[in-house]
């Protein structure tokens, strides 16, 4: 007979029908000859009961039946007399197709997160964590169409690069020479010329710069893709393996990319909201109450639009009026996440877009504000075009900017900050061939799940997370 899955037989009403379902036991238990078992196929969030009498079937074969098994069950679809359950199958033949030890490391007990980070070949197989993974799916597919539906091409560029979008310069080097002979010139420089590649190459930390390229010939393009950081950084908002969504945009200014940073996420929110309910309501129940209430706020509430400045004077007024926080936050510092969740979850209450930062904190590529329109004729620094969207219990979720499309500027940023350019000239040369006003941003599609689920470290929305001295499964 054909497998129905959990997620279809549990909407069905056809009762009486012969239905074959498999699945991975939750729970099994007896009462008075006759037992009951809690089968999940990853489908959905709930089970679907199986219920039999013991009589019918080997004492043997019951034995084999623990939380964990896997089995294939026919039997026929009933009305189910118990609460919360439309639906259940009374079994006629149950099949055991993998048998689960004692020792299986999720048994049906409170475990905590860094118990099950360190089973996370196994940890899937939880109702939160199966929760999680279908929500990840979900916000994938809502990133996807979302930018199919405004007319963006997907667009994917290298995971191997030689340049360094941050200028941070904490990134995975990729090559083939034997480590326990490299050849170096008389200043002790590694020689590269018999590398793979003729030259040290990475993996990336972003594709915006090779999406500038595309947005410049396309018009708009989005990237969605692994991206890396060699960040010696055991917090719970880093890894050193994450996704990134990063759409480019020719022709847009500040207001045109704030209005895009809140429509997109909204979508996905929203997206959430309407595709996701079991999962989200098992989550809401089991890791944060306040998870749909937060979600549904969102949808509610007109991002606010706040300029850095303005920003650096409300914390400093919350100081001034007893707030303690544990770093400083003076005009010109980077923003702590204390900072940031401040504004957004006591002082505004509802999620902040802030804008021009001191250019000496941001990035070369952002475009320098000509006149910074909070100043009111003081002398300052000068500020950029960048956006920070800051999300409660997050933080910093999307950062972008309108590009600087002047080759002279560009070219007076890149030398102000000593990058080495040589391996840069084709991102100089979307400046000399047909320049174009263009921005940008970028969503950390990770903090995205964690906003989402309401989960609280960033290695727990994604299946095998790669941080420091982890790189197991």
């Amino acid at each position: 007979m054909k497998r129905t899955k959990v997620i279809d037989a549990l909407q069905r009403t056809d009762y009486g029908s012969d239905i074959t379902v498999m699945g991975w036991v939750r729970s099994k238990r007896g009462s008075k000859g006759i037992f009951f078992i809690a089968l999940n196929d990853g489908s959905t969030i709930k089970n679907v009961q199986i219920v039999g009498d013991e009589a019918n079937f080997s004492a043997e074969m019951l034995k084999q039946i623990t939380t964990g098994a896997c089995l294939s069950v026919d039997g026929k679809l009933v009305e189910s007399p118990a609460a919360g359950q439309a639906s259940e199958v009374q079994a006629t033949r149950i099949e055991v197709l993998g048998t689960c030890g004692n020792d299986y490391p999720m048994q049906k007990k409170g475990q905590t997160f860094e118990y099950m980070r360190q089973h996370a070949h196994m940890r899937l197989r939880t109702n939160t964590f199966g929760a999680v993974m279908r929500i990840r799916h979900n916000m994938a597919m809502a990133i996807h169409t979302y930018f199919h539906e405004h007319g963006y091409f997907y667009f994917h560029t290298p995971l191997i690069t030689a340049s360094d979008a941050e200028g941070a310069g904490q990134m995975f080097q990729v090559t083939t020479k034997n480590l326990y002979d490299l050849k170096k010139n008389e200043e002790g420089h590694i020689i590269y010329d018999d590398d793979f590649f003729g030259k040290m190459t990475s993996l990336t930390v972003s594709g915006q710069l090779e999406g500038e390229l595309g947005a410049t010939a396309l018009g708009a393009i989005y990237t969605f893709g692994p991206t890396f950081r060699a960040e010696n950084s055991n917090t719970p908002r880093h890894l050193a393996e994450f996704w990134m969504i990063e759409p480019e945009v020719a022709f847009i200014d500040l207001d045109d990319l704030m209005d895009l940073e809140e429509d997109f996420i909204k979508y996905c929110v929203r997206w959430a909201l309407n595709n996701c309910k079991d999962d989200l309501e098992f989550l809401n129940k089991m890791v944060d109450k306040g998870l749909i209430a937060r979600l549904e706020g969102v949808l509610k509430e007109e991002f606010v639009r706040l300029d850095y400045t303005k920003g650096i004077e409300i914390l400093q007024q919350a100081i001034k009026d007893g707030r303690k926080f544990e770093f400083p936050c003076n005009w010109g510092d980077d923003l702590a996440s204390e900072h940031e969740r401040f504004l957004v979850e006591e002082y505004f209450r509802k999620p902040v877009i802030m804008t021009h930062y001191p250019k000496k904190i941001k990035a070369f590529y952002m475009k320098i504000d000509e006149k910074n329109p909070v100043f009111d004729g003081r002398e300052m620094e000068p500020t950029v075009q960048g956006t920070d969207v800051l999300f409660p219990q997050i933080g910093e979720i999307i950062g972008g900017s309108v590009r600087e499309e002047s080759y002279d500027k560009l070219m007076g940023e890149i030398e102000e900050r000593n990058i080495p350019m040589k391996d840069m000239w084709w991102y100089l040369d979307t400046r000399r061939f047909g320049s174009c006003p263009h921005g940008g941003f970028g969503l950390g599609f990770e903090r995205l799940i964690l906003f989402v689920t309401g989960m609280q470290n960033i290695r727990d929305v994604i299946p095998f997370p790669r941080t420091p001295k982890n790189a197991e499964f």
